[in-house]
């Protein structure tokens, strides 16, 4: 039996696990009779034909290393039927790669945009599985990502340091967390770390709203205030603008505030005259060893995917649903969005115990 595997998309800390289960996992059913092709940095491995030959050893002592052992890249999807600079088929190459190799299926780790391109070389008639990886937990169809737990411990942690320091200066403290179109992230790690004001993209905030929850604290006795706030945070009024003319205010207010976190801060200085001070935890959420959850949960996703492949299920996503895994059709889910529901149990809770989300 020959495998090959790939990375694709921003790296985070349990990559080298989820391909550990997978090996390991087919090494106890195939044997001697399997072999492996590691393709480097995403799909441009598969396109150009960068690949290298591996064996069980180098998947040994990789369950704690973050990152990943065969590299990554972001290839747009929307790109993938555009030829490169040279004229080249990038989907052609791919399939003549994985056919020049005599592989019986290659098995593709990453989120969205790699999900949908995992979906484009099935439905060129690759046998494909694909393991759900992405710090944001926004692949629909699963209950839950690798990588995602991770990234929550980092985030949580670097809010936990914030708050000593908020509370020695009575300052208004904001952490810009990742997470572009939707909030699981910026939700999980801000309710783990007890911030006072969460604002995520599918719930738009209104600056006012915020002003009140400082305010608040501050009558409440309370000199500091700390905000967990989604890189993709947006305003009421932002959110109420024409796609294009949102875009274009975004673009020329991206030339005064390098981010989201910066105009609210502004704001906030201006209207209550307190200082507000920004931290931006950046790639760290990124990197460091996996959780032991994501540790445990990688392991699964690899050995139900080796039975997968097995078994030739193939065309399929290996998702966590209710505790169990299961295979999910890739035609069902690849292209759409897990976001957090505004109304969601959660969400509620969060706000029973006067947790404000700006609106």
């Amino acid at each position: 039996m020959k495998i090959g595997l790939l990375t694709s998309g921003g790296d985070c800390q349990a990559l080298n696990a989820a391909m550990r289960g997978v090996v390991k996992g087919l090494e106890e059913i195939c044997g001697d009779d399997l072999e492996i092709y590691g393709f480097l940095n995403g799909y441009k491995g598969l396109i150009y034909g960068d690949y290298r030959k591996l064996t069980g050893a180098d998947f040994s002592g990789i369950l704690t290393r973050g990152g990943t052992i065969l590299g990554s890249s972001r290839q747009p999807f929307k790109l993938m039927r555009v030829p490169d600079e040279n004229g080249l088929d990038k989907v052609e190459a791919m399939k003549s790669n994985y056919k020049k190799l005599g592989l019986d299926c290659i098995v593709i780790l990453g989120g969205n945009g790699t999900q949908k391109t995992a979906n484009l070389l099935r439905e060129e008639g690759l046998n494909v599985i694909h393991l759900p990886k992405t710090i944001d937990n926004d692949i629909y169809g699963t209950d839950i990502t690798f990588g995602f737990y991770s990234a929550v411990n980092v985030a949580t942690t670097a809010i936990d340091c914030i708050h000593t320091t908020a509370a020695s200066h009575n300052r208004v403290f904001i952490v810009e967390v990742m997470g572009h179109k939707v909030g699981w992230l910026t939700l999980y790690a801000g309710v783990a770390s007890g911030a006072d004001i969460i604002l995520l993209p599918e719930i738009p905030y209104e600056d006012d709203k915020i002003i009140e929850a400082i305010q608040k604290r501050h009558q409440q006795g309370k000199g500091f205030t700390i905000l967990a706030v989604a890189e993709g945070a947006i305003s009421k009024a932002d959110a109420a603008l024409p796609k294009k003319e949102r875009k274009e205010k975004l673009a020329k207010e991206a030339k005064k505030w390098p981010s989201v976190s910066y105009k609210i801060a502004d704001m906030i200085t201006e209207k209550t005259g307190s200082e507000a001070r920004v931290t931006v935890p950046g790639h760290t959420q990124r990197g460091g060893s996996p959780c032991p959850y994501d540790r445990i949960l990688c392991t699964r996703l690899g050995s139900a995917a080796a039975k997968a492949i097995v078994d030739g299920k193939y065309g399929n996503m290996v998702a966590m649903i209710n505790g169990e895994t299961k295979l999910v059709p890739l035609a069902d889910v690849a292209g759409k969005l897990k976001m957090v529901d505004p109304d969601c149990k959660m969400i509620k809770e969060a706000k029973r115990i006067g947790i404000s989300f700006g609106e």
